[in-house]
């Protein structure tokens, strides 16, 4: 097995070269590549830089070779793939075949980029990072590589003389399904920032088939279809045919007659890499994402059933072999679609952990100290999705390297460190033991092991005298949930005598009532959408049979006490983390918690798409240094109230609304106005994201402008097209009437000759980061009004903020940071703060809510079937009541809702003054400086990883 490869260092249409006679084959073309080729290698730095020497050796000095290639010998590369790396038939040179051979024509560089970069950082045997994640949100590639590479006006200039512009050939770049909301967007960001910063690192993910669903809007709300991203190929991404490793399941555990533990039998598959170059913007660092793809040996297959007829059976294997990377969060409403779920997990984790390790050992050659294994790796976990890394580097450790538990425990807790993105403890990650221990035996006798050492350091910490005290403690923090105690604490806790059935059942309803919440409420910004839970029909209570609680292993738990490092997203989210969901955990290890507010790369987010924007930034700033520096974006304040800088600013904000009303011409057939406010909520459809919040105030202003006159409408209102966007889960049904709601709100409205271009309101189909950077730059008002103490942190407020964007929102996740940085007065504030929501909660249950007539009348108003005959019962229902399930307005839409049509109210008084307006709009630019991703892995580097970047001159 090959432990590692580097790409070719000679491109395709170089090595055919060899073979061809350039001259008479066409006209001198290859001549041309082949001279593009030579420059690519000779061609010196742009922003040349040499290498720390971490081992006394002279001072490397590497140099790009990008930089200032002309047009002809771009297009002349871009001819040659069409020929002789063709993915589609040579009778014409069409726009998808165009964007096919431009991509291959990038990856050349790329690739020549990343062997440099790979040759160096193996050649000093550095400390890497690497980056696992179960989404990578990359978007498209193209325009975003040929400007970090600063050849955008070069390809440009090649693909006017091909008969294409580079505009529509970038179009024709699917978006890479590999992820869906924040968190794979953050993922993305951070390793545009590693490479930018020349760190030594990459990225781990999973390489879907499908992704999660391409979305359709249609007469009854969202439908799912399967994403077709691959179908065409993907040109950027190059096959390790020689990178395998075998990933196993199921099977038991034996112990051998050397007495070490042995994990045999089962179900084996091999998961293959696929490898995606990142390049950093203008430097030669390229660093790369590795993704896993799944299969089984050509030998599972049972050519005996085939031929016998069996065709279904024959193939099962190589079926369950390749599902596991068809779908990302497939549905785990079933025993089924949780084993899937689990499975992706572990390939992830054992994998990249096989990877890692072959590198180090490859690195360290005959001279391998286990010891240092920290040393030259930091295994970063992005959320709990990877926490089996923990299991897995010790099984690898122990039972494959012959290290002692000592040894490998000490090994991997100095080599992970876990990143939160959850704030509720009802919402953390957990799973059947059950299930576990029929898919990794090895790994839950590895967890019951992590699990009793930290029993006994609970134990030595709060001591045994206080029973209920050590209770409380071990039912809190133990990884293993409704487990008993292992025998050598047995006496620890007294059994209670007895228990009526009533309690049994009573304490059941309370468990069954958390796992419920867990259902619903997703609380960060970055993890996926669970399903809509089952109900259960209501018994008498003497009919009831007690179940004992369900056996779980609690993920959030295992990566605190198997990692060094744990950090939340945002301030308000890590104060959250210590104060609340792990307070036990940072009271024992209180060096452990960190903050590390999230960052957004302002190379793609306003720099590539705004380009308009980002010229007017340069010119007044006097340099391009702000992209790479965003310091120098609060110089802007300054010019907030300069008369041509404001008018400047204005220009390239309807500039991109009357792109983005192009695009909602196109994807829905509404015609709106540029002169109108954008108002924008473009995120996961989630209920503690409350678009239904959003949306019935939408329904609130509709009404009032239908009970004035025209005239006094006009004078009341500021004309708003209203945007939505985002993918509601597919078995999450709530979110579903959501989107539904919405649709037809908007297919009233938009039809309303009255109200015409007053009171727009569409929902955008398929929502992802292609679409996002046309909607970003053209926003004025971005909604972040998730319930506060939700929303970990949120990566598009920053994006939006960027942008010159003003945002609407609660005191939640990095809303408090951006209000701090912006300015109040730049920020519209409303809504009860997150220190209020558990009482608010409370006085609900009490029955002490009084609803705002303002909002009994909206809900009157919808349910008078003025937005078309779909019965909403259910979605309004959910606002209603004191308690329940699904009742009770667990979010508080209706505590907020007054406050939220007042600060509306405000946005329309200060959208009314474009002075004021475009003030606010450049301040939130000016400070939204702290938000790049830059700054975010310049402290990920320092407090966690200990890695050095490649110094620069």
């Amino acid at each position: 097995m090959a432990t590692t490869s580097h790409f070719s260092a000679t491109s395709h249409c170089s090595s055919v070269s060899r073979f061809v006679d350039f001259g008479s084959r066409s006209g001198g073309k290859w001549k041309s590549n082949l001279l593009l080729i030579r420059t690519l290698r000779s061609r010196p730095l742009a922003r040349s830089f040499s290498v720390k020497n971490v081992s006394s050796e002279p001072k490397t000095k590497l140099e790009n070779p990008i930089s200032g290639e002309d047009a002809s010998s771009i297009a002349s590369s871009i001819k040659c793939h069409a020929e002789f790396t063709p993915l589609f038939s040579p009778e014409k040179f069409e726009l998808p075949k165009a964007f096919v051979a431009t991509a291959q024509s990038v990856r050349d560089a790329l690739i020549i980029n990343w062997n440099a970069t790979y040759e160096c950082y193996d050649r000093l045997n550095l400390k890497q990072a690497y980056y696992l994640s179960m989404e990578f949100l990359q978007g498209r590639a193209l325009l975003n590589a040929i400007g970090n590479l600063e050849l955008t006006g070069a390809y440009a200039e090649a693909l006017t003389k091909l008969g294409h512009d580079l505009e529509s050939v970038a179009r024709h770049e699917p978006d890479a399904a590999l992820g869906n909301g924040g968190l794979g967007r953050l993922a993305s960001c951070f390793l545009d920032s590693m490479a930018t910063l020349n760190y030594p690192a990459w990225g781990y993910g999973l390489r879907y088939k499908y992704g999660l669903f391409k979305q359709r809007i249609t007469k009854d709300g969202q439908e799912e279809v399967a994403e077709d991203w691959l179908e065409m190929g993907n040109p950027w991404e190059i096959v390790r045919n020689d990178i395998s490793y075998p990933v196993k399941f199921y099977g038991k555990v034996v112990s051998g007659s050397d007495g070490k533990k042995h994990w045999i039998g089962g179900e084996d598959i091999m998961a293959v890499a696929y490898d995606l170059p990142i390049p950093g913007y203008k430097t030669k660092s390229t660093i790369n994402l590795r993704l896993w793809s799944t299969k089984a040996p050509a030998e599972d297959l049972d050519l005996s059933a085939f031929n016998a007829g069996g065709h279904t059976k024959a193939y099962e294997a190589l079926a369950n072999a390749e599902k596991i990377c068809y779908i990302l969060y497939p549905g785990d409403n079933s025993l089924e679609g949780k084993t899937l779920r689990l499975k992706q997990q572990y390939t992830l984790c054992s994998a990249s952990l096989q990877d890692i390790i072959a590198r180090f050992e490859r690195r360290s050659g005959s001279n391998i100290k286990w010891e240092d294994f920290p040393e030259k790796v930091a295994v970063q976990m992005n959320d709990t999705h990877p926490t089996l890394c923990i299991p897995e580097l010790m099984r690898i450790l122990i039972d494959l390297k012959g290290l002692s538990w000592k040894e490998a425990w000490n090994i991997t807790q100095r080599t992970t460190a876990y990143t939160n993105h959850t704030v509720l403890p009802e919402a953390l990650e957990k799973w059947s033991l059950d299930l576990m221990q029929k898919l990794l035996p090895r790994h839950v006798e590895i967890i019951e092991m992590i699990d009793e050492e930290l029993i006994n350091t609970i134990v030595s910490e709060h001591g045994r005298e206080d029973s209920d005290l050590l209770e409380k403690k071990l039912k809190e923090m133990r990884i293993l949930e409704n487990v008993d105690l292992p025998s050598t604490f047995s006496n620890l806790i007294a059994k209670p005598k007895e228990s009526s059935a009533a309690a049994i059942s009573e304490n059941s309803g309370e468990a069954g009532k958390l796992i419920n919440e867990k259902d619903e409420v997703d609380s960060g910004d970055e993890t996926e959408s669970k399903g809509e839970p089952k109900s259960t029909g209501a018994r008498k209570k003497e009919e009831v049979v007690a179940e004992p609680p369900s056996k779980m292993v609690r993920m959030a738990n295992l990566c605190v006490v198997g990692g060094h490092a744990v950090n939340g997203v945002a301030e308000i989210h890590s104060e959250i983390v210590k104060d609340e969901v792990f307070n036990s955990f940072y009271k024992l290890w209180p060096n452990k918690f960190q903050n590390k507010t999230n960052g957004v790369t302002p190379r793609r987010w306003i720099r590539f798409c705004n380009p308009e924007l980002s010229k007017i930034i340069t010119e007044w700033t006097g340099s391009e240094e702000w992209v790479l520096n965003t310091e120098k974006l609060a110089e802007l304040r300054k010019f907030a109230d300069n008369e041509d800088f404001q008018t400047q600013w204005r220009a390239a904000k309807k500039s991109n609304k009357m792109k983005v009303a192009s695009l909602l011409k196109e994807k829905t057939g509404y015609s709106v106005s540029p002169d109108a406010m954008f108002d924008i909520q473009v995120k996961r459809i989630h209920e503690y994201k409350r678009q239904l919040l959003n949306i019935l105030g939408i329904v609130y202003r509709y009404k009032k402008m239908k009970e004035m006159s025209a005239v006094e409408r006009k004078a009341k209102y500021v004309p708003r097209v209203c945007i939505f966007g985002g993918k509601a889960f597919a078995t999450y049904v709530q979110a579903k009437r959501i989107v539904k709601f919405i649709t037809d709100v908007g297919a009233t409205v938009n039809h309303d000759p009255e109200i015409g271009d007053l009171l727009k309101v569409v929902f955008v189909p398929d929502y992802n980061v292609s679409v996002a950077e046309l909607l970003i730059p053209a926003s004025e008002l971005s909604q972040h009004i998730s319930t506060a103490g939700m929303e970990a942190s949120g990566t598009s407020n920053m994006k939006f903020a960027m942008n010159g964007c003003i945002l609407i929102g609660t005191l939640d996740g990095a809303n408090v940071e951006i209000r701090q940085e912006v300015g109040e007065d730049n920020f519209f504030l409303f809504g009860a703060e997150a220190h209020e929501i558990a009482g608010l909660r409370t006085e609900r249950a009490m029955g002490k809510f009084v609803p705002d007539p303002r909002f009994e009348e909206v809900k009157d108003f919808v349910r008078t079937g003025v937005f078309g005959s779909c019965n909403y019962d259910e979605l309004l229902g959910s606002l209603e009541g004191n308690e329940g399930f699904g009742r009770a307005d667990y979010f508080l839409v209706g505590k907020d809702f007054p406050s939220y049509v007042e600060c509306q109210e405000k946005v329309d008084k200060a959208y009314q003054e474009q002075r004021r307006w475009t003030n606010m709009s450049i301040m939130n630019t000016a400070g939204s400086y702290k938000f790049s991703s830059d700054r975010t892995i310049h402290e990920y580097a320092k407090d966690i990883w200990n890695i050095e970047p490649i110094l620069l001159p």
